[in-house]
């Protein structure tokens, strides 16, 4: 029997690495992005190096045509696995930053993970299993805007939904990485200068820990020791500086 998983963001970065380690498990992959000669690349390089079979969705994830697309999709074919990866960041101040950006942002970190996850639900129920991996980060723990509010979201969601589906045969959980080697902070001009090496994480590395922590029945994947020690510090700490620490990330990023 054949087994699909949907990727979002499936061009670059993390969404990328998931592509991979999901096809080295004898998945075939739905890869989901706007760039229709990227995804073509990928494609082709998966059915190469893995021999599965692959099926291209180009998509803005950001409009609710993008978003209807993929449900529509989902609906029509039986999906085993789901990352909800697609994201991208504001490298400006909430009082300054553009309204029409902030909604694009809103629909894409958390409508649309919201949306495809009620669509594919109900299927994974009935089967009793499946496995949702929505890609949140450590940025939920701080006040650092809103992609920090809406990475929270994304991050409680999950275990929500874990929660509720506890001692079924679905697995949900959200990833919650840090710095990580990707194009992310440089399509969003954010300036990472000063951030020490032993901070960046590696993509496929931390993939394999989601991927792992997920089928475990894991809410929530921290990968990397520092990430680990800095989220249990950011719950201990009064939230008054926590909100600080939060505005100086910021601050940092934005120069």
């Amino acid at each position: 029997m054949q087994t699909w998983a949907l990727v979002t963001g499936a061009t670059s970065g993390i969404g990328e690495s998931f592509t991979r380690l999901l096809a080295a498990n004898n998945y075939n992959i739905v890869l989901v992005a706007r760039d229709a000669e990227r995804l073509a690349e990928r494609a082709q390089g998966l059915e190469k190096n893995f021999g599965v079979k692959t099926h291209i969705l180009r998509a803005d994830l950001a409009t609710d045509a993008g978003c209807t697309l993929v449900e529509d999709f989902m609906r029509q074919n039986e999906i085993d696995v789901l990352i909800n990866n697609a994201g991208f960041g504001i490298n400006k101040s909430f009082t300054v930053s553009d309204l029409v950006v902030e909604q694009e942002m809103l629909n894409v970190l958390v409508r649309t993970p919201m949306r495809l996850t009620h669509c594919v639900l109900p299927s994974m129920k009935a089967r009793n299993k499946g496995v949702i991996i929505n890609v949140s980060s450590v940025a939920g723990w701080i006040a650092g805007g809103t992609y920090s509010a809406s990475k929270s979201y994304l991050t409680v969601f999950s275990e929500s939904l874990n929660t509720e589906l506890a001692g079924t045969g679905v697995r949900i959980s959200a990833l919650c990485p840090g710095f990580t080697r990707t194009e992310f902070h440089q399509r969003g001009r954010m300036s990472m200068k000063g951030l020490p090496a032993f901070m960046w994480l590696d993509a496929d590395a931390l993939v394999a820990t989601s991927w792992s922590d997920a089928l475990a029945g894991k809410a929530v994947s921290v990968p990397g020791w520092q990430y680990r020690i800095l989220t249990f510090i950011l719950t201990v700490v009064p939230r008054s500086l926590v909100r600080k620490v939060g505005m100086n990330v910021r601050i940092k990023q934005r120069r």
